[in-house]
This record gives structure tokens, sequence and C-alpha cells, in this order.
């Protein structure tokens, strides 16, 4: 690593963003270019505006003629320019020619680096508040061959262009910094990246890093931070891995979404996605091929037993990405909440697969007091758009009776609004469900799975006991607490 960089490890919590770009302009390692699309050169301007960019940047540019930009960067399959694609285009592009044109000979010790964004502005009708991808490519030693990568989504919250413009700027300038001096610290970079920002005015909902300085940041954390960080309300990570854009994911798609704890994943989970999954598909709207499913676990969920433990997190998410599934961790405790972040990017069909007990709770009105409109208005929201409830039956462990949407007990005042949604079509049961699996509960396995007992393998799908056993999930915290005894 340059010897440089690891002198200016001993600067920490440098506050201003001029102090932060001078910084690395008198840094005479770094060297770069910047490749702005969409919101102005903002983030070249403070590098230009403190002083030394001489030595930093090697190039500035914005490519914003759409005929020019394909020319440079080539032209998208889908003919959209404020994509993550795009951006790789641009980070792929412009690293190529640092490192063709710059000579290593002459320059041994240049660490080189790309920054780039897309980004689409407010519109003047207001309605559409605008969003952009941000990326930089750099290396951390000049014998690095493989670049290190940090790249992110964000949604703009003011109401003035030139306003977003300013907070894009801060937001790159806090990256680039990030990169160099608090790469070491991925979680603390997150934070950094609202350095002289309000909370309020800019959204992250999508980072991932890559490269070898972060070969052990696993980034499906990294998302759960911006959730404890109030940095959004949802994310989203694929079976890799590694996390995606619920926009992008979502939209115009068809989303059957399946809510629970999944701790861990057993038999009766896998039915009720395998039998409202194929009921879904077989409905006379929805295309196959643009649908997907969603394992969707609430931030409350999570901290269920009182503090938020990543370990637990982390065993979930390993266990349903092992089985090829998509996570969505979210802040909705009501289910109204997530079919409105739905309807942000598709007008397609919903479907909610829930058990008889989730199906109650929607019908409680406690859920509903900090509401203006009371019950009525969330399932407005509920139900207003094209949704329709799977309901997976419960046996009542009492009586041993099947409880289906025909005989569960609602509060009397909400009997007439429950047949509305029944007799509408919007509450359909599940009726090949397995009956043998009923009585299996995550709770009970998760105990047998701790204390070490036998028979929780049979609560299980097939192949969910080999991958638990494997990766010793929901086993670690176990037997760290007894090596402490």
């Amino acid at each position: 690593m340059s010897s440089v960089l690891n002198r200016d490890f001993a600067f920490e919590n440098i506050p201003s963003i001029k102090a932060k770009t001078l910084r690395i302009n008198l840094n005479p390692d770094i060297y770069g270019t910047f490749a702005e699309i969409g919101a102005g050169q903002e983030t070249a301007r403070h590098f230009f505006r403190s002083g030394g960019a001489s030595g930093t940047i090697a190039k500035a540019m914005s490519a914003y003629d759409k005929a020019f930009s394909d020319a440079i960067y080539g032209v998208e399959k889908d003919g959209r320019y404020v994509t993550q694609d795009r951006l790789k285009r641009m980070l792929s592009h412009e690293m190529k020619l640092m490192e063709e044109r710059i000579s290593r000979d002459e320059h041994p010790d240049r660490l080189f680096f790309a920054y780039a964004n897309t980004v689409a502005t407010i519109d003047f009708s207001k309605r559409y508040k605008g969003h952009g991808w941000l990326g930089i490519r750099f290396q951390l030693d000049p014998q690095q061959k493989e670049f290190d990568e940090i790249v992110l989504h964000v949604r703009f919250k003011q109401n003035e262009a030139r306003l977003q413009q300013e907070t894009l700027g801060t937001v790159g300038v806090n990256l680039i910094y990030g990169a160099f001096y608090k790469y070491h610290k991925p979680r603390k970079m997150l934070k950094y990246l609202y350095d002289h920002i309000d909370r309020d005015t800019i959204e992250i909902d999508m980072v991932n890093f890559t490269g070898p300085n972060f070969k052990d940041v696993d980034n499906r954390l990294i998302s759960l931070q911006l959730i404890k960080n109030d940095m959004t309300d949802a994310v989203m990570f694929g079976p890799d891995g590694n996390n995606l854009l619920p926009a992008a994911v979502l939209y115009k798609k068809n989303i059957l979404a399946i809510r629970g704890s999944f701790r861990p994943v057993t038999k009766v989970n896998m039915d009720m996605y395998e039998k409202s999954y194929d009921i879904f598909i077989r409905e006379q709207t929805v295309d196959v091929d643009m649908s997907i499913v969603l394992f969707e676990i609430t931030l409350s969920n999570l901290k269920a037993s009182g503090e938020l433990d990543e370990q637990d997190f982390m065993d979930r998410a390993e266990l349903l990405c092992s089985m090829g599934h998509t996570v969505l961790i979210t802040k909705f405790q009501e289910y109204y909440k997530l079919v409105e972040f739905f309807s942000n990017y598709t007008k397609a069909k919903i479907g909610l697969t829930m058990g008889v007990n989730n199906l109650v709770e929607v019908f409680d009105e406690k859920y509903y007091r900090h509401l203006s409109g009371g019950i009525l208005e969330a399932f407005g929201k509920l139900f207003f758009k094209d949704l329709k409830v799977y309901l997976y039956p419960m046996k009542n462990t009492e009586t041993g009776q099947i409880m289906t949407s025909n005989n569960i007990k609602v509060h009397p005042r909400m009997k007439e609004l429950y047949k509305f949604f029944k007799y509408n079509g919007k509450v359909m049961d599940i009726i090949d469900y397995e009956p043998d699996i009923l009585d299996i509960y995550s709770r009970d396995a998760l105990k047998k799975i701790m204390n070490g007992e036998e028979g929780w393998e049979e609560m299980l799908p097939e192949g969910t006991a080999k991958i638990i056993k494997e990766k010793k999930l929901f086993t670690r915290k176990v037997v760290e607490d007894k090596q402490k005894v």
C-alpha cells in the first residue's frame, strides 16, 4: 500500500468538504477521472475549487448529449441511461483509458481511480423526484491488478434540481474520500456518506462493495446497515448475496411476497410458497416470465428477541440464499405499507402469502390508530390495487380444528369488513396443503437445533438440514456462549 496513504491515516474526521477534497488533491499519488452525467459536474467542481486539482484530476467530463454518451460508452440494450449497467460501463471505460494513457514507468506510485455518476434530477412537474447511480473504481496499491469498487444508488427527496445537484456533489466527495481513507471501515463509511447532508434530503437504498480490499465484506450485512441507519426503508439481495436495487427488480413485475421469520425455513414455509406460487402463476393477468417471489423479513422480526442479532440475521440470509431465494428486508410492520412500497414500482398483480394468524392481525384496529382514516385508510391502500391474499390454514392447538378463511375469528366490528373483502375475491384459501405438517413451527425446530436435540431435520425441507449442518447455522452463538462459560 502507498506509504502516503499510511501516513494519512494519522488524520481522522476532517470536518469540511473542502478539507476532504484538499486532502485528496495534496496526496501526490491519488490520480483519476470524473465522468458525471445528468446533474452537472458537481463532484469535480469541489475538487477544482479547493486547489491543487491538477495533481488529482486527469480528466473531468460530462457527456450530456445522448448521442455523445452512446458514442463514448456504447448503447444500452434497454435504451436507458440512469442504470447500474450504464454506471459500470462508465467506470470500466474511464479506468481502461487511465491505464492506457498514464505510463506506469513514469508514475510507479500512482493510485488510479475512476469516479462516475449517472443521474436524473427532479422533473419540471415535480412529480418525479429523481434518482441516480454513483460509483468509484480504484486501487489502494499501485501493484494492485484487480480494482476495488463501491457502487451505490440514491433517491432524491428535495424539490429543486439545484439542491439535488449540490447534494449529489457532496455525496460524491464523501464517497471518493471514504474509498481512500475509510475503506477499512465500510460500516462507518456508510454513515460518512451523509457528512454535511441532512438525512431527509437523500435516500441510499443500495450499495455494493467489491474487490480485494473488500473480500471480507458481506454485502447483505451492509444492506442491514442501510436499514438500521434509517438510510432506507427496504433492501434486497439475491441468491448470490449481492445487494439488488428493489426498484429495478420490481419494475412492472407481478410480485408474490411471503413474510416470515424463516428461523429456520420449515416444511410449512415451503408448502406455503409452493402452493401459493402455483395459484399465483395461474392467475389470468400473471405472466410467469414477469414475476418474482420475495421472502420478506421485517426489521421488527429481526429484533424479536431484543437487540438486532447480526449473526442470527446472517444465518437466515445464508439459508434462504443457499436455497436460491431473493430476500427483502423491510421496516414495514403493517402489510399495507409493504403493498404501498410495491405499488411504487408496479401496477401488475401483487400476491401476499400468509397464515391465518397473520390475516387476523391484519384486521386488528390497534395497528392503524396512527392513521387519520384508521383501518379504512389502511385497507384502501392494501386492497385498492390488483392484490390477493393466499391464505394458508392453521390448526387450532386446543381443538384440532383447521382454521381457514371461512371460520377465522376477527373482531365483531370487523366482521362485515372482512366479509366484503372475502366475497370480492381478495382472500383465497390454499386448499391443497399438506395436513401432516401443520404442527411444525420454526420456533420448535430452532429450539431443537440450539439444544442439540434430535428430530429437527424432519421438520425442514429436503436439503435444508444439510445446509444448516455444513454452515453451522443457528448454532454458532450457542457454541460461543458455552466457550465463555
